[in-house]
């Protein structure tokens, strides 16, 4: 009983990417709502890795297997070197107005890419906690949702400028059940437990690919901003969304 109602909270994970979704679409796009979506992304990725995934993934590998979450960052950071070569949308001085809407989207999907893995084995880590203590299972997802509804809107913001509907809903579809399909594989392997070599290797390949986005795609869009009232309250939202989530999850 436990195990199905442990899966339908890792469903339910989704629901609050989608009100990050709803939210987006009644902000208006223009110039400063993207500085503000920049620097608030640079500011609660950087605080997801450090209050949740650094935690989490030092907790799971210990310090003995430290070399692990050395070797999984810096393949993750490769990884997303990789995605990024073979898709080159990189800011430069003299970049167009189209040029730059596709700068924006390739934030997004590398973004996306990055979030999906982290939710898959975030919905492994609360499917397992709901599955032994269903309360702190809750509890657990509450703040992980949180998370979720500035992510959504992040997401949807910097897709929003594509103009390719089907690879934006795509995005959306996979991030809404990305942490069900970690629940769900556990589910389906009656599995009521995994090793913790595995997921800290896991989180700490998450954590290389976030800071990819952060240094070279978010940090040189907040660098450049005119708009530094706008930046700063984007940063400081940021943070304090982070600790919301931090301390209720």
């Amino acid at each position: 009983m436990h195990n199905t109602l442990a899966l339908f909270i890792t469903f339910l994970l989704g629901f609050f990417i989608i009100i990050g979704v709803i939210i987006a679409f009644f902000l208006k796009k223009q110039k400063k709502v993207l500085d503000f979506i920049f620097a608030f992304a640079l500011s609660i990725l950087t605080m997801l890795i450090l209050v949740d995934l650094l935690g989490h993934t030092i907790e799971h590998l210990g310090i003995k297997h430290i070399y692990l979450f050395i070797l999984f960052t810096c393949l993750g950071l490769l990884i997303f070197k990789i995605i990024d070569d073979f898709v080159p949308e990189h800011e430069d001085a003299n970049m167009t107005k189209n040029e730059e809407k596709k700068n924006i989207v390739h934030i997004g999907v590398l973004a996306t890419i990055a979030l999906i893995i982290h939710n898959f084995v975030e919905g492994m880590a609360i499917y397992l906690t709901a599955a032994n203590d269903i309360n702190l299972g809750i509890m657990m997802a509450l703040g992980v949702g949180l998370h979720n509804i500035p992510l959504g809107i992040i997401i949807t913001t910097t897709l929003n400028s594509d103009k390719n509907t089907g690879k934006y809903l795509f995005c959306i579809i996979s991030l809404f059940i990305s942490s069900f399909l970690g629940g769900l594989l556990l589910y389906l392997l009656n599995i009521n437990s995994v090793s913790d070599i595995v997921i800290g290797s896991l989180l700490a390949l998450t954590i290389g690919m976030l800071l990819y986005i952060i240094i070279f795609e978010l940090y040189p869009k907040v660098k450049k901003t005119t708009n530094k009232k706008i930046t700063i309250i984007g940063l400081v939202s940021g943070v304090i969304i982070a600790l919301i989530g931090m301390f209720i999850g």
